[in-house]
């Protein structure tokens, strides 16, 4: 049985000024999930977000959080209902003459509830927790932009929300800030256990970290399920606002994005079952070691994870295909190569590993430390291409290690 949404929106419409902006949108949003919501620009996606936080109100339809209506409820259980949220805007909206720890606190002195040492408490926990122990001191205008996104969450998050909207966070970020916003998220989601629905036109990397996504298209949800039923779907307007914002190299490492990558797995199956011809796939996955994250930082992981990207296909061959296929995955597709060529291929990006100038210097510098693991798995007739991947997802193991 399917679980009960946490937060449903039901035929909800909204005009402003002359612009029927939301006209009947149904949505569901479930407890612990990362939804993603995407669309054109001016389609809605930012008004639906400010209709799920309670910022707007809608003319018709109806809000559901856990299963009763917000229009019914009391003044204040609606307040008690509004502790449960957090907004991080899309400009973070920091306030330039207040330091970083005053802004952390913000949230919680507006409360009114807790005592200056309570506070003062709560806010440097999530200085710590958040990797910002060194600038609660400093102004928002001496901090660098993936920085601010950083103390923004830190401000959604000094409430304990059980539900944060993200609006468009990643937007003017260059590739490394904003693929480690994406990674902040994810990681800090996983570690608290919230809700996220994050606004956000970044396509194909929002679907790294998202459970689910919700495409809005004039005024109406125009789809709705998981990321890969959305890169597999039919519906044509779907497909054309995909496909127009995909690239064929991911703009982090420059290689093959993912739906390039998954086009080519599925000729060489289509090989595999009309010539038995033979392919194996490698999975690489790559993984800050535990405390680092406080040393080096998201930017130092998202740094390391393309000049390994860079590493990989300078040690492939020109028929192979190196892709990005998740936010710290690497998926190599080796034609014409069995079980025990992919494996020597493994061990030689192990050796070549060692002694890497771009990574050594990095380590030092930042103090970054990180393990590599690989998953193998060689195609074989019977065996479609889901279960291809999974047979190698289920095989990570640890095969390379950076130096303590």
């Amino acid at each position: 049985m399917e679980a009960a949404p946490l937060i449903e929106l039901r035929n909800v419409v909204k005009t402003l000024g002359p612009t029927r902006v939301l006209d009947g949108v149904d949505l569901k949003i479930y407890r612990g999930e990362i939804t993603a919501v995407i669309g054109k620009s001016g389609s809605g996606k930012s008004v639906l977000l400010k209709h799920i936080i309670g910022l707007f109100e809608p003319d018709e339809g109806d809000i559901l959080i856990e299963g009763r209506s917000r229009a019914e409820r009391s003044a204040a259980e609606k307040r008690e209902l509004k502790r449960k949220f957090s907004y991080v805007f899309q400009d973070t909206a920091l306030f330039d003459f207040l330091t970083v720890f005053e802004n952390i606190a913000l949230p919680l002195s507006e409360r009114r509830d807790r005592s200056p040492e309570e506070i003062g408490r709560r806010v440097r926990e999530k200085l710590h927790q958040l990797d910002l122990g060194d600038v609660g001191e400093k102004y928002p205008s001496q901090l660098s932009g993936g920085m601010k996104k950083r103390v923004a969450l830190a401000r959604a998050l000094v409430t304990d929300p059980e539900i944060v909207l993200f609006d468009e966070p990643t937007t003017g970020l260059d590739p490394i800030r904003k693929n480690a916003v994406h990674s902040m998220i994810l990681e800090y989601q996983q570690r608290y256990g919230f809700t996220g629905v994050v606004v956000s036109h970044e396509i194909p990397d929002i679907f790294f970290i998202a459970q689910r996504v919700a495409m809005i298209d004039e005024g109406k949800i125009r789809f709705e399920g998981t990321p890969e039923e959305i890169q597999r779907a039919a519906d044509p307007e779907v497909r054309a606002f995909i496909e127009g914002l995909e690239s064929p190299r991911d703009d982090l490492t420059g290689i093959d994005s993912h739906p390039i990558g998954q086009k080519r797995l599925l000729q060489e199956m289509i090989r595999l079952q009309r010539h038995e011809i033979p392919f194996s796939i490698v999975l690489l996955a790559m993984e800050s070691r535990a405390g680092t994250e406080r040393i080096g930082g998201h930017e130092a992981g998202q740094q390391v994870f393309k000049l390994f990207a860079n590493h990989v296909t300078q040690n492939t061959y020109i028929t192979d295909t190196c892709f990005r296929f998740d936010i710290n995955k690497i998926m190599v597709v080796l034609p014409d190569t069995n079980r025990e060529q992919a494996e020597r291929f493994c061990r030689k990006i192990s050796r070549t590993l060692e002694g890497h100038p771009l990574l050594d210097a990095l380590e030092e510098n930042a103090g970054f430390r990180y393990a590599v693991r690989a998953g193998i798995a060689q195609a074989r007739p019977g065996l479609d291409l889901g279960d291809l991947v999974a047979e190698a997802q289920q095989g990570l193991a640890v095969f390379y290690e950076s130096r303590p």
